[in-house]
C-alpha cells in the first residue's frame, strides 16, 4: 500500500517503493474485520531521546517496560484530550510493542524500481480482469459514489485494487499497536501520537471496535488504506447504519474513497490525463510536471495525443516524462494531482490512472519504456548530487533523493553539455559527471 505517501522520476519511484512495501507487508484480513487506507506518512523528526533506539542492552524486558511507560504517558494526554477511560482500557490495556513495525519503518531501500517495473507489477492483466469483475459485483455502490462525488467508479476501483488487491490483503496489524510502537520508537513520535489519538476517536465514535481495527504496519487501515486522521476527515457512512465502515461495507469503502478524491480537488468530467507525443525539438525543460497551461496551449506547441488524437479539454495541464525523453509522455491535469494527494508518487498515480482506463476497456501505455536503463541506487544518487554541486550546479543536499533542486541542477548540466534536458538521471550521465 501505502499511504502511501510516493512527481517527476526518482523521488516518485522511491515513494512508490514505499507504497509497494506497505502492500507487501499486509496480511490477509481476518474474516470479521473491514478495511480502507491512504498515502504513506511523511518522514518525521529525528529520534527522540530515550525512545526504542536507546533501549538498554538487557533486552526485551527493558523494552517492554519502556513501551509501557510511553503508553502510560500517552494515556494521560489522551484522557485530557477527551478520550474516555472505557475507550482507553479497551484500546491500550492490551497494546503490545511490535518489533516488526520498527524494522519496516527504519528500512530505507538502497535500490529504486524503474517506473516500468512498478507498473508491470501493479497494472497486470490479472488485476485489470479482477477489477472489472469486482466493479461489476459492486456496481451499485460504485455508481452511487460516482454520482455523489463526481469520481468515476473505475478510479475508485483502481485505488481499491492498488491498496488492498480489491480487499484481499489490507493488513492484519492492530492499528493501535502499530501507532503506539511508532510513537515509542520515536523517529516520528509527534506524527504517531496524532494518528493514535485519531484512532482512539474512531473507536470512541463507534465506527469500529479495537479488535477489528487492523491494517498495515504503518497505521493505514481498511480496503483503501486510510490513515486514522484521513478517516476522521473523509470517511463516509454511505449505507446509513450509523458507522463509517471502510473494512466491511462496500458502500462506505467506495463513498469514502471518492470523497477523499473529491475533497482533494477532483474535477468531475475531466480525465486524469492522456498519453501524448511531443513534437521534434520540443523544449524538454517544459515537461517538468510543474508548468501548467490549458491543453489547447500545449496543442498549439505541437503536443498531440497518441495516433494524432486531439487532446482532452484540460484547463490546467502539465507534461510529464516519468522515464525521461526516451520514455512515454503524458499530459496530466488536476485529477492526476488529486490522486497524488492519496499517495504522493508519480508511479502510483500513473498506475491508478492506467489501471482505471484499462478496467474501462481502453488500452494501456502505447510508447515503449526505455527498459535498458537502470535507475540509480540511493548511493549513486548521492554521488550524482555531489558531482553536480562540485561542477557548479547546486543540487542541494546529497541525500540520495531526486528532489526539485537536484532535477533542476541536472537539467542545467544536461543543457551545458548538449544532452536532452529531461532531468532524468542514468548511470552513463553519472559516469560522465564524475570524470575530471
Amino acid at each position: 500500500m501505502s499511504r502511501k505517501h510516493l512527481v517527476a522520476t526518482s523521488v516518485p519511484l522511491v515513494c512508490s517503493l514505499i507504497a509497494a512495501a506497505l502492500l507487501a507487508g499486509c496480511a490477509t484480513p481476518p474474516p470479521a474485520s473491514r478495511a480502507e487506507a491512504t498515502p504513506s506518512p511523511a518522514p518525521g523528526p529525528a529520534r527522540a531521546p530515550g525512545a526504542a533506539s536507546a533501549v538498554p542492552a538487557d533486552g526485551e524486558a527493558a523494552q517492554r517496560e519502556g513501551f509501557a511507560r510511553w503508553v502510560a504517558g500517552f494515556r494521560a494526554s489522551a484522557l485530557a484530550a477527551g478520550i474516555s477511560e472505557a475507550t482507553l482500557r479497551a484500546a491500550l490495556d492490551t497494546a503490545e510493542f511490535q518489533p516488526r513495525v520498527v524494522q519496516l519503518d527504519g528500512a530505507q531501500p538502497e535500490f529504486t524500481r524503474a517506473v516500468w517495473d512498478y507498473l508491470d507489477n501493479t497494472v497486470t492483466p490479472q488485476r485489470v480482469a479482477l477489477g472489472r469483475e469486482k466493479l461489476a459485483q459492486y456496481r451499485t455502490e460504485a455508481d452511487a459514489a460516482a454520482a455523489r462525488y463526481g469520481v468515476p467508479a473505475s478510479i475508485v476501483a483502481a485505488i481499491w485494487g492498488m491498496e488492498s488487491n480489491f480487499g484481499s490483503n489490507y493488513g492484519s496489524t492492530p492499528t493501535v499497536d502499530a501507532l503506539a510502537t511508532l510513537g515509542f520508537e520515536g523517529r516520528r513520535e509527534a506524527w504517531a501520537r496524532g494518528q493514535l489519538l485519531a484512532a482512539l476517536k474512531i473507536i470512541q465514535n463507534g465506527d469500529i471496535d479495537h479488535a477489528h481495527m487492523v491494517g498495515s504496519w504503518a497505521g493505514a487501515m481498511g480496503q483503501t488504506q486510510f490513515l486514522p486522521s484521513n478517516f476522521l476527515a473523509y470517511a463516509v457512512d454511505a449505507d446509513g447504519d450509523g458507522r463509517r465502515d471502510i473494512w466491511g461495507s462496500m458502500a462506505d469503502v467506495m463513498a469514502s474513497t471518492a470523497n477523499f478524491l473529491a475533497q482533494s480537488g477532483w474535477r468531475a468530467g475531466q480525465p486524469w490525463g492522456v498519453e501524448v507525443v511531443l513534437p521534434p525539438g520540443f523544449d524538454l525543460a517544459r515537461a517538468d510536471g510543474q508548468q501548467r497551461q490549458a491543453a489547447g496551449a500545449w496543442a498549439a506547441e505541437g503536443v498531440r495525443g497518441v495516433g494524432d488524437a486531439p487532446l482532452p479539454a484540460l484547463p490546467d495541464a502539465a507534461l510529464l516524462l516519468p522515464a525521461g525523453v526516451r520514455g512515454p509522455a503524458f499530459l496530466v491535469g488536476p485529477n492526476f494531482r488529486a490522486i497524488l494527494r492519496y499517495n504522493n508518487a508519480t508511479s502510483y498515480a500513473l498506475a491508478v490512472g492506467l489501471l482505471a482506463q484499462q478496467i474501462d476497456g481502453a488500452p494501456g501505455v502505447q510508447a515503449a519504456w526505455p527498459r535498458d536503463l537502470q535507475p540509480l541506487s540511493r548511493t549513486q544518487m548521492r554521488a550524482l548530487q555531489t558531482a553536480l554541486t562540485q561542477k557548479g550546479f547546486d543540487a542541494g543536499a546529497a541525500d540520495g533523493v531526486m528532489g526539485p533542486a537536484t532535477r533542476e541542477a541536472l537539467r542545467r548540466w544536461q543543457r551545458s553539455v548538449g544532452l536532452p534536458a529531461d532531468g532524468y538521471p542514468d548511470a552513463a550521465q553519472l559516469q560522465r559527471l564524475q570524470q575530471p
